[in-house]
């Protein structure tokens, strides 16, 4: 299997911006793309659209169906892209290791599962409240409401893991593109013998 075998997306550009990305990254990479937000429970999305902030208890469910698909996609050996707003380093660990990052984060010497897999890594879009605000306000047709963004700003724990490409969203979707194909080209000829 190519590196990497998976590729998440721990904070959406938003507005058509996050769409556009990951279609992007699809197509140029020849990977199929996973849409986190086609995950969500009914429950959650109803929350959202009425404008209230998911639990950490509501998006567990949602994380550990996405961990189903990356387990999946890894397991056939295949790359993917999937894009979801993983804002907290749990969600991060879940989608990961499943549900084995409950275990563990609860365990009396809060042990936290290690990094990702050399297969998997995520990229981190970076970009200040007031820049994403715009974006979501112009967006259409999306049930997440813009006056969410300060919680989700809130509960962001920034990756620190090692398998991260940060990317500034005031750049253009081409640059941040190849900066992913960059970086990947990397990841593989670190790995040759």
């Amino acid at each position: 299997m190519d590196l990497p075998g998976c590729l998440r997306t721990n904070k959406r550009l938003l507005e058509e911006r996050g769409s556009t990305f990951g279609a992007l990254l699809s197509e140029k990479l020849g990977w199929p793309l996973h849409e986190g937000d086609n995950f969500h429970p009914q429950e959650n999305i109803d929350k959202m659209a009425r404008g209230e902030p998911l639990t950490d208890q509501d998006r567990l469910p949602w994380l550990l169906k996405l961990h189903e698909v990356i387990e999946r996609e890894r397991s056939s050996g295949c790359d993917a892209l999937v894009v979801c707003s993983a804002l907290k380093r749990l969600y991060r660990q879940i989608l990961l290791f499943g549900s084995k990052a409950l275990t563990s984060s609860s365990s009396p010497d809060k042990e936290i599962l290690h990094t990702a897999p050399p297969d998997i890594f995520f990229l981190f879009l970076h970009g200040d409240y007031d820049l994403i605000y715009q974006r979501l306000l112009a967006r259409m047709g999306h049930y997440m409401k813009a006056d969410l963004l300060r919680s989700q700003f809130e509960a962001l724990e920034p990756p620190m893991e090692e398998n991260v490409l940060t990317l500034d969203i005031r750049k253009s979707i081409s640059d941040m593109a190849l900066e992913v194909e960059n970086h990947i080209k990397s990841l593989k000829s670190s790995t040759k013998p």
